[in-house]
């Protein structure tokens, strides 16, 4: 063997080692990368649980304390129909509150959903370059306004303004109050929509184009199609969203705990009551109780939005793979 030949065996040796050093490294650091991730999901999933238990912990009482079911019971709670916690005989009524947030959200999903899709549509199909690298961040941008924010724009200005349009007795009312919500919630909606556009392969746009379909046929009935799971769970996630806001309800609903069919009346939400009430009941009260009762309520609701979204977007994906 020449003295060349032993000079690169010993460099191949070197670097096989070298390589074998760095891939070794890069393993523990991919081990530990790996491991604080899950640290990390472990922790978010403990975390909810323990909200969870502490919210149901402390709403038990109607299901347990005689003391605080002679007051406020689930029983009660459902059949009447006045929410008047501070009175001398107290009433505690779920159907006002339930009435307030279907109709806060039912107006600012009619408002949100239509809006925020079809921008997303427009934006992915139609915009041209410079534009849609100004309309994406620039919707965004409300995502960033605080909820406070809104509230005191819909209080001050979208109340007077609307009022002047419609007509209507009542100032601050569901209609109001769904309208912000509407533009709180349209940000979510659009952003998850249009990544779920944009993930649609260019192929499926190049075949309808040849096939002679116009370029709002392919963006309707290919890109939208096809895009449509996605655009399930931007809806679903919107609308799981404006169930659990608070300060624009609180600040532009009027917070009347009425049952009516009427959108320009004065409501009340769940997550409104909670927080104008919560900050000074008596602890350990059935009205206390009761708050967290709500807050119970809220949280399930939330979760089987959350399900169903997983359900219908699964189901929807097998669907559309002809499973």
């Amino acid at each position: 063997m020449t003295e060349q030949s032993v000079n690169i065996s010993a460099t191949k040796a070197g670097i096989e080692r070298e390589v074998f050093s760095l891939s070794k490294k890069f393993r523990f650091k991919e081990f530990l990368i790996e491991k604080f991730i899950l640290l990390n999901s472990v922790a978010a999933i403990i975390g909810v649980i323990l909200i969870f238990l502490f919210i149901f912990k402390e709403s038990l009482p109607l299901f347990t304390d005689r003391e605080v079911q002679s007051e406020a019971s689930v029983g009660k709670f459902i059949q009447q129909k006045e929410w008047q916690p501070v009175s001398d005989h107290p009433r505690y009524a779920f159907l006002p509150l339930l009435v307030g947030t279907l109709k806060a959200v039912s107006v600012a999903s009619f408002f949100a959903i239509p809006l925020a899709i079809l921008a997303a549509l427009f934006t992915t199909e139609f915009a041209p370059r410079r534009l849609r690298e100004f309309l994406k961040p620039g919707t965004e941008i409300l995502a960033g306004i605080p909820s406070v924010v809104m509230g005191f724009f819909a209080l001050m200005v979208m109340a007077t303004f609307l009022q002047n349009i419609f007509g209507y007795t009542m100032r601050l009312n569901a209609f109001n109050a769904g309208i912000a919500l509407g533009l709180a919630i349209i940000p979510t909606i659009y952003s998850v929509s249009e990544d779920a556009l944009n993930a649609v392969p260019h192929q499926l746009r190049e075949a309808s184009l040849a096939l002679g379909a116009s370029k709002w046929q392919t963006a309707y009935r290919v890109v939208l199609s096809v895009a449509m799971p996605g655009i399930l769970a931007a809806v679903i996630l919107g609308v799981a969203r404006a169930f659990g806001e608070t300060m624009i309800v609180l600040m532009a609903s009027g917070n009347a705990a009425l049952v009516s069919g009427n959108l320009f009346d004065s409501v009340r939400t769940f997550s409104a009551t909670i927080a104008a009430e919560l900050a000074e009941v008596v602890f350990g009260s059935p009205h206390y109780h009761t708050l967290f009762f709500i807050g119970s309520v809220l949280f399930l609701i939330t979760l089987l939005f959350n399900v169903l979204a997983h359900t219908a977007v699964t189901r929807l994906q097998r669907k559309l793979a002809g499973r």
